[in-house]
């Protein structure tokens, strides 16, 4: 019987280009293949031992003759490369059509009603990284106290500003009504407060980072789950990105060190339902800034925290290791990359040495653990259950 989903996100650790990768700029993308031809040496044995080299398209780097896992790689159906796109896919919702993005940056008209909303001025308001733009415009925020405000290739509307000008909750607050404001049309996946601290010269993004993204427009896999009246323990920012929508209750962790400990903890507990856990280094810290040997590290990092992870599984645990798009720090690009995300099962009831090749939808994975709990639901995807489980 299987009581319980432990499904981890490496937050954006694709295993390779979708089929549509060039039309998004990611042609030639692989996060875990190039980390593996970029560091001599590299390897994840833990991670290996699963299965994760015997996921198709890695032939050519190696491959285990045992593996303790079942393996495959799902492609993406929604449009788009981002973090909400990849989230909410994964737990059944598809997007017929992209967020909106703002290569340009945002309309002179919304960006007027938004200073005259928030009582502050604005300064930047193009697409730029955000480690860069506080060293560019960091200085005359502070003299002026206008808003920092920029984009990405993703679909986000960003506020950056340092903690002494703009104090914490007040920034949340703008960000709150950022939201309210960026709707239909406008309704980007994501506002995200960009909290900074430091002088001129050594301005440092702080962990106070907070994400305000649209609500799920319909019943996901956590809806299903707690509706049930189990457990849905969100990790990371996950509760950012549901917006609290079919969580029963969460843990904000900010680094991965943090959301392991967290996931060790509730392993530790005895619930029945989902622990849904967000490692955002990955993306955060290395990815958008071609970090390669630092993503490599962290890569790391998880592996060989993995033998404790798998040794705090009870029983009728199911560990599920995935991701929610790509961010290859190879590239010339510091964006995401359209990508496969891997997957990875493990436990007392999953079959091992079992390859499912490719899987029509991230999706898939949402429908497979609303079946392990027989929940009826009308979320996208296919499960496969029946090619998992001993």
């Amino acid at each position: 019987m299987i009581n319980r989903a432990v499904l981890i996100v490496l937050d954006s650790v694709g295993v390779g280009e979708l089929p549509d990768a060039a039309e998004y700029g990611d042609a030639g993308s692989n996060t875990v293949k190039n980390i593996y031809k970029a560091i001599e040496n590299f390897s994840l044995p833990n991670l290996e031992k699963m299965g994760l080299l015997n996921i198709n398209g890695f032939e050519d780097i190696r491959k285990s003759e045992e593996y303790t896992g079942t393996v495959a790689k799902c492609n993406e159906k929604s449009k788009g490369k981002d973090t909400t796109t990849g989230h909410w896919e994964i737990s059944g919702l598809i997007l017929d059509k992209p967020f909106p993005t703002y290569p340009n940056g945002f309309p002179e008209d919304f960006m007027k009603e938004f200073e005259e909303r928030v009582g502050r001025k604005t300064i930047g308001n193009y697409a730029a990284s955000g480690t860069e733009i506080i060293k560019i415009l960091g200085k005359k925020h502070v003299d002026t106290g206008n808003l920092i405000v920029y984009t990405s290739a993703d679909s986000v509307f960003q506020i950056a500003a340092h903690e002494e000008v703009v104090p914490l909750e007040e920034l949340y607050e703008i960000c709150a009504a950022a939201r309210e404001m960026l709707q239909g049309e406008h309704g980007v996946g994501r506002v995200i407060a960009r909290p900074f601290t430091g002088t001129e010269g050594n301005y440092i993004r702080t962990s106070n980072r907070k994400d305000f993204s649209l609500v799920p427009p319909k019943d996901t896999l956590l809806d299903y789950v707690s509706k049930n009246g189990l457990e849905v323990y969100a990790i990371g920012k996950i509760e950012d990105i549901f917006v609290n929508k079919g969580i029963t209750r969460s843990n904000h962790t900010h680094s991965n060190e943090e959301g392991i400990e967290a996931t060790l903890e509730a392993l530790k507990e005895d619930f029945k339902g989902l622990i849904f856990t967000n490692l955002v280094d990955f993306d955060m810290i290395y990815g958008h800034r071609n970090n390669v040997q630092g993503y490599a590290d962290a890569l790391k990092y998880f592996d060989d925290k993995l033998p404790e992870i798998i040794t705090n599984l009870k029983d009728g645990d199911v560990l599920i290791i995935t991701a929610d798009h790509g961010c290859d720090p190879t590239t010339e690009s510091t964006d995401h990359s359209r990508e496969y995300i891997p997957l990875i099962l493990y436990g007392k009831n999953i079959k091992g040495n079992n390859n499912l090749g490719v899987l029509d939808t991230y999706a898939s994975i949402g429908k497979t653990i609303l079946d392990m709990f027989k929940i009826e639901n009308d979320i996208a995807g296919k499960s496969v259950l029946g090619n998992i489980t001993v």
